[in-house]
């Protein structure tokens, strides 16, 4: 029984680091760097840019996408366009070839979004890329907060805001939007630290020279590029004033699409990344790259299984009591919700507060059937894009 207690402890003290300790670690630290450290004086610096938008049959959202791109405020002359469309079979390349400021770049053939951007990486002649999704809008200075950060040597890679727009969204699909703001509160927090880890592929920028091309297999490309630029020993700075905005899933079942395929790309990732997973020669990238996602995809989705099966266990067939006791009634409570939270969802009734606990069981479910496909080989490069509302 001892062991038994001991796993499950320990157990419970990783979930609790996972999802609350750390970003408690964080806030604390960063907030006593941001104390000591001399704040810098706001520069302007404005390295030529390139901005890549890969799309895939994306004709209801293009139009969109080209006016908030070429509005973008940045010096004339310094920023370019380079839409690949490879695959669409629809009006996307048309419509982006009715604007000549863009270099349009279109193959029948799909190969996958890893792909393409290669491609376009092959046009590029900028200091600077940026890296933005076809479904998302960006903020009308967006660029300029993203180019000062060059100004510093050792910036190889910066990542924006990703921002999930749930005005008047009261369902389950609510969660993604309180999911990215926590994420967006972690990174904040690592780039003071030392280095973000990873990039979201709504909006992420890198300098050109650092550009390592991926496996044309790979699942997850923003996470793969940017920290094979932070395995160099660069740092990936997070610009909250530079956010790409995106309309929230369709449906939980869309939602636990794009979580599968986050979850198979992150496993494959870790495999093919495998410097990360060692403390030396950079111990801060590697306590963040553990802290924020080894153990998050690979470790807690299935501890959560183990510690309420252990819970069970040393309560009922053990007689444990006291602090074993609370923490079975506070899973079954919690459980409790998410099903009521699955329930309503079903029945479309709108209840927000239980919709939390829900999304946060439809999220470790994706991470176990995510890394349960890529091992028997069922994710593929060329995905079924989540539909949006």
């Amino acid at each position: 029984m001892r062991k038994l207690e001991t796993i499950f402890y320990i157990s419970v003290i990783i979930i609790f680091y996972t999802y609350i300790g750390y970003a408690a670690l964080l806030y604390i630290i960063a907030a006593f760097l941001r104390t000591v450290r001399t704040k810098q004086n706001e520069i302007v610096f404005t390295p030529s840019l390139t901005l890549i938008v890969s799309a895939y049959n994306e004709e209801n959202c293009m139009e969109e996408k080209i006016q908030n791109s070429l509005a973008l405020d940045y010096p004339a002359g310094s920023l370019h366009f380079i839409f690949v469309t490879d695959g669409s079979d629809d009006r996307t390349p048309a419509i982006v070839a009715n604007y000549p400021q863009i270099k349009l770049l279109h193959a029948p053939e799909r190969n996958g979004k890893t792909a393409a951007i290669d491609r376009a990486m092959r046009e590029v002649r900028t200091d600077i890329v940026v890296f933005s999704d076809a479904n998302t809008l960006l903020n009308h200075d967006a660029l300029l907060h993203i180019g000062r950060h060059y100004a510093d040597k050792k910036t190889g890679a910066v990542a924006g805001e990703k921002r999930v727009d749930i005005t008047g969204i009261s369902d389950a699909v609510s969660g993604e939007g309180f999911y990215w703001r926590y994420e967006s509160m972690l990174k904040r927090s690592e780039s003071v630290l030392y280095s973000v880890i990873g990039a979201a592929g709504e909006l992420f920028s890198i300098r050109t020279a650092l550009y390592e091309s991926p496996p044309a297999d790979t699942i997850v490309d923003d996470l793969v590029i940017s920290m094979k630029i932070a395995g160099k020993g660069y740092r990936i700075r997070y610009e909250p004033l530079a956010y790409a905005t995106e309309k929230v899933s369709a449906s939980v079942s869309e939602e636990r699409k794009r979580k599968v395929r986050i979850a198979a790309g992150g496993i494959q990732a870790m495999l093919r990344l495998p410097f990360l997973l060692l403390p030396f020669p950079q111990p801060l990238l590697w306590f963040e790259y553990i802290s924020h996602r080894v153990l998050r995809w690979m470790v807690t989705p299935y501890l959560l299984i183990v510690v309420f099966l252990l819970n069970n266990w040393l309560v009922y067939w053990h007689n444990a009591k006291g602090l074993t006791v609370i923490l079975l009634f506070a899973q079954f409570i919690f459980y409790a919700i998410a099903l009521a939270g699955y329930l309503f969802q079903k029945k479309q009734l709108r209840f927000r507060l239980f919709f939390l606990p829900y999304y946060f069981c439809l999220m470790n479910y994706g991470m176990i059937e995510g890394i349960l496909r890529y091992l028997f080989g069922r994710q593929t490069v060329s995905w079924e894009k989540a539909v949006r509302r």
